[in-house]
C-alpha cells in the first residue's frame, strides 16, 4: 500500500541582494512531498503568535516542515543522530504552546 502524502511546489525568487556585486540567481522551483498538510501547519503556527510578524510565522512553518521531512526520510543518516532527540523535544515544546 502506498503512503499518502501531500505534494507541493515551492518557487524561490531573488527580489534584491544585500551586496551589489553578488550575481543574481535564476528562480528556483522544486516539487516535494510532506506527510502533513503544510497550509494547516502554517495556520496553526500563525495562531500561536510566536513571532513578530505573520511573515516570520510562515517562514518558520515552511522551513521547519521541509527540514523535518528530510530528517524523517533520512532518520538513519549519521548527520541527524545527535539532533534527533533534541528535535523531538523541540517539537513537543512547540506543539504544547
Amino acid at each position: 500500500m502506498n503512503k499518502r502524502t501531500n505534494t507541493y511546489k515551492l518557487t524561490l525568487e531573488e527580489l534584491s541582494l544585500a551586496r551589489e556585486d553578488d550575481v543574481k540567481n535564476d528562480t528556483l522551483q522544486i516539487e516535494f512531498s510532506n506527510h502533513d498538510n503544510i497550509f494547516k501547519i502554517i495556520e496553526a503556527v500563525k495562531s500561536k503568535n510566536l513571532f513578530q510578524s505573520e511573515n516570520e510565522s510562515i517562514e518558520f512553518a515552511i522551513g521547519l516542515k521541509m527540514f523535518s521531512e528530510v530528517m524523517l526520510k533520512n532518520r538513519n543518516n549519521e548527520l541527524f543522530k545527535k539532533l534527533s532527540p533534541a528535535f523531538g523535544e523541540f517539537m513537543k515544546a512547540l506543539k504544547s504552546k
